[in-house]
C-alpha cells in the first residue's frame, strides 16, 4: 500500500510534543506569580494545564506512529503547525488573565515573542503582572534557539527524521553541525544557549539589577528578542555597566553558535578564518564610528563622548542583531542615521545565530558574486567561483541565495502594499513590514523605539504576525506550504 503524501499521525504526534514542552515551560511562570503574589496565578495554572492536556491528547491519539517516518514534507508541516499551535496556546495567559483581553493583540504579542521580533502592543508594561511578563520573556527564549531544536535535544522520538526538522527551522543558509548526530548537535547548542543565559543573569545581578529584571533581560537578550520589563526598555537602567553587559551578550547572541562552540573548545582560529564573523565585527565597528561622527557633525544629542559612544554602540548592536532593545530613540539623530538604521532592519547578524533578517553571510555572498561578475565578463571562459572561508561556494548555494533574496524583497514589497491598502501611512508601512519580516522589533517613525504597534488596525497586525513567522522560519519553510509542488506527489 502506497504511503500517503503527508504522515498525519507523525505530524500530529510531534506537534503534540511541542505543545507539551511549551506547556511545561509556561508552568515556570507559576513560581514567579507565587513569589511576587500577583493576581495572574490561576490564569497561568489554567493556561499551562490546558496546554499540557492538549499536547498529551494529541500524543495519545497518535501513539501508534513510527519514530522513523519524519520525511521532508512532514518536517515542513511540523515546523509550521508547531509554531502556530504554540502561538495559539501561548496567548492563553494574556487572554485568561485579562492582561491583553483582545485576542488579536494577544496573538500578536505571542507570535512577536516566539519569533523573537519584540514588537509590542503593550503601552504600560510595568502594569502587567510579573508572572505574565516572565512568560512573555520566556516565549522569546523558547523561540530564540527554536522549540524544534529543543525537542530534538531532549526527546528521543524523532529518529533519523530529526534532521528534516532541524533543517526546516535552523536560521541561515548553512546547517553546520558540531557533531555527526543531529541530536548531539542540538544538545550542545542548547547547553551553550542555557549557559550564556545564566552567565548574563549573574553578571546583571552583580551590576545592580534585581533577580527578576536580570533573568527576564537575559532570556530576551540571548534570544535577540528585545522584550523588556520596562516601558523605557534598557533606557530605564542608566548604569553604564548594565548597558555594556547587554551589548556584549547581544553581540554574542548574533554570532554563529557553531563558532561559539569552537570558542568554548578554545579553537579561536575558527573565528579569524570565518568571513561572516569578520564582516560582522567590521560592520558594527564601521557603523558605530560613522554614526558617532554624524552625531558630532550635526550636533545631535551632544553629551560626553562615552555616553554618545555607548548609546550608538548599543543601538547598532541591538538593531544589527535584531534584538530591538533601546537606550535612546535613534530616529532623533537625523535622517542620515535613521536611514542607516532602516537598512539594518534587513541585514541581521550571523547565520546559525538567534538573530533574524537576511543574515550577513547572504549579503557577503551577494556582494562577492556581484563583483566577480565583472571578472567573468572580461574572461567569459574562465571558471571564477565565489569563495567563503577560503572554500569555493557551490553554484547551487548561490542560486538558492538569489532566490531567497528575491523572495525576501518580494514579500517586503507585497507586505508594504497590503499595509498601505489597509490605511497605514506609507513610511510606517515600510517600517512595519521591514521590522516584522526581519524579526527586529522597533522600526522608524511612529513605530520607533519610543512607540508601540498598538495603534495599527487589527487586520494589519495579523498581516505582520504572518510576516514575523515567515521571517523567523527563513521564508521558504512557510511559503512552500502555499505552493502546489508541496501537495503534489511528483
Amino acid at each position: 500500500m502506497a504511503r500517503s503524501l503527508i504522515n498525519i499521525k507523525v505530524v500530529t504526534n510531534v506537534v503534540g510534543s511541542l505543545i507539551i514542552i511549551s506547556g511545561a515551560l509556561m508552568s515556570l511562570s507559576i513560581p514567579i506569580s507565587l513569589y511576587y503574589k500577583t493576581d495572574d496565578l490561576f490564569p497561568l495554572i489554567i493556561s499551562s494545564v490546558t496546554t499540557l492536556f492538549a499536547g498529551l491528547f494529541l500524543k495519545l491519539f497518535t501513539r501508534s506512529h513510527k519514530n522513523d517516518e519524519v520525511k521532508k514534507r512532514d518536517g515542513y508541516l511540523i515546523v509550521a503547525l508547531g509554531w502556530i499551535s504554540m502561538t495559539l496556546f501561548g496567548s492563553l495567559p494574556y487572554v485568561i488573565s485579562g492582561s491583553i483581553p483582545n485576542y488579536s493583540d494577544a496573538f500578536f504579542e505571542t507570535i512577536s515573542g516566539l519569533t523573537t521580533t519584540g514588537a509590542t502592543i503593550l503601552e504600560d508594561i510595568e502594569a502587567m503582572p510579573r508572572g505574565i511578563l516572565f512568560w512573555r520573556s520566556m516565549t522569546q527564549w523558547i523561540g530564540g534557539m527554536g522549540i524544534i531544536v529543543l525537542t530534538i535535544a531532549i526527546l528521543p522520538l524523532l529518529g533519523v527524521g530529526g534532521m528534516e526538522l532541524f533543517a526546516s527551522e535552523a536560521p541561515g543558509p548553512t546547517k553546520d553541525k558540531i557533531h555527526p548526530r543531529i541530536k548531539e548537535t542540538a544538545k550542545r547548542l542548547w547547553i551553550i544557549y542555557f549557559s550564556l543565559t545564566v552567565l548574563q543573569c549573574i553578571l546583571l545581578m552583580f551590576a545592580g539589577m534585581d533577580f527578576y529584571d536580570a533573568i527576564n533581560h537575559s532570556l530576551t537578550t540571548m534570544s535577540t528578542g528585545g522584550f523588556s520589563t520596562k516601558q523605557a526598555s534598557i533606557a530605564h537602567f542608566e548604569t553604564p555597566i548594565i548597558q555594556y553587559i547587554i551589548i556584549v551578550f547581544m553581540f554574542i547572541a548574533g554570532t554563529n553558535f557553531t563558532l561559539l562552540y569552537f570558542g568554548v573548545k578554545l579553537k579561536f582560529k575558527k573565528f579569524w578564518i570565518n568571513d561572516e564573523f569578520k564582516w560582522y565585527m567590521g560592520a558594527v565597528t564601521a557603523l558605530t564610528i560613522i554614526i558617532v561622527g554624524a552625531i558630532y557633525l550635526h550636533n545631535f544629542n551632544i553629551v560626553s563622548f562615552e555616553e554618545n559612544f555607548r548609546a550608538v554602540l548599543f543601538q547598532v548592536v541591538s538593531i544589527i542583531t535584531t534584538t530591538g532593545f533601546a537606550t535612546t530613540d535613534f530616529t532623533t539623530w537625523g535622517s542620515f542615521v535613521t536611514f542607516l538604521f532602516f537598512l539594518l532592519l534587513f541585514t541581521g547578524a550571523s547565520a546559525g545565530s538567534t538573530s533574524g533578517g537576511m543574515k550577513l553571510v547572504r549579503i557577503v555572498l551577494l556582494m562577492k558574486n556581484g563583483f566577480l561578475e565583472f571578472k567573468r565578463r572580461l574572461h567569459p571562459n574562465a571558471i571564477v567561483p565565489v569563495t567563503l572561508n577560503r572554500q569555493s561556494v557551490p553554484p547551487k548555494i548561490i542560486y538558492n541565495l538569489l532566490a531567497f533574496v528575491f523572495f525576501y524583497m518580494f514579500m517586503f514589497v507585497t507586505g508594504s502594499i497590503v499595509m498601505t491598502f489597509l490605511g497605514v501611512d506609507f513610511m510606517e508601512a515600510l517600517s512595519a513590514v521591514a521590522t516584522s519580516i526581519g524579526n527586529v522589533g522597533p522600526g522608524i517613525g511612529k513605530l520607533g523605539p519610543s512607540y508601540t504597534f498598538y495603534h495599527l488596525p487589527t487586520t494589519a497586525k495579523w498581516v505582520l504576525a504572518f510576516l514575523m513567522l515567515l521571517g523567523r522560519l527563513e521564508l521558504f519553510t512557510i511559503a512552500i506550504l502555499f505552493t502546489p509542488y508541496f501537495w503534489r506527489r511528483n
